[in-house]
C-alpha cells in the first residue's frame, strides 16, 4: 500500500510540473502560419544538427523579424517503431503571423539562407506552409 501511495504521488507531481512545463510554453493559437522544413533522412544524407541548433535558425529568426512568434526544431530519433530508421532526420518549424511577409523575408535573404544551407546539410528540404486551425 504504501508502495502505491509512493508512485501515485510521483505521478502527481511529474503530471503537475509536465503541465507546468506545456502551459509555460510558446503561445501557440489559430491563425499563425506554420512553415516547415522536413529533411529526410537516407543514405548519403549529412546533418549537423549542432550548426543548424547554434546558427543557422537562429540567423533566420533574426531574418524574419517580428513577423516570427517562434520556432521548433526536431531532430528524428525513429520511425513508425523504434527499430526503424526516422523518415526525417530534422524538422524546423517557423510560426509566423503574415504568410505572405515570410515569403518577402526568405526571397530578399534568399542568397544568404541558401549559401548557408551548404554549411550544415547536404539534403535538399520538403517544405509545407500550413495555417494553424485549430489548437487544444
Amino acid at each position: 500500500m504504501r508502495k502505491t501511495k509512493f508512485y501515485f504521488v510521483l505521478l502527481a507531481i511529474i503530471g503537475l510540473t509536465s503541465f507546468k512545463f506545456i502551459t509555460n510554453g510558446p503561445d501557440i493559437k489559430a491563425g499563425l502560419f506554420k512553415v516547415s522544413i522536413m529533411y529526410p533522412g537516407g543514405k548519403d544524407k549529412t546533418f549537423d544538427m549542432d550548426y543548424y541548433e547554434k546558427s543557422h535558425m537562429p540567423m533566420m529568426a533574426k531574418l524574419l523579424g517580428k513577423n516570427l512568434e517562434f520556432y521548433e526544431i526536431d531532430k528524428g530519433i525513429s520511425g513508425r517503431t523504434p527499430n526503424d530508421e526516422p523518415p526525417f532526420v530534422a524538422v524546423g518549424y517557423f510560426y509566423c503571423h503574415d504568410v505572405a511577409e515570410y515569403g518577402q523575408s526568405v526571397a530578399k535573404n534568399i542568397d544568404t539562407i541558401l549559401n548557408d544551407i551548404k554549411k550544415y546539410t547536404n539534403i535538399q528540404p520538403v517544405i509545407l506552409i500550413s495555417e494553424i486551425k485549430q489548437v487544444k
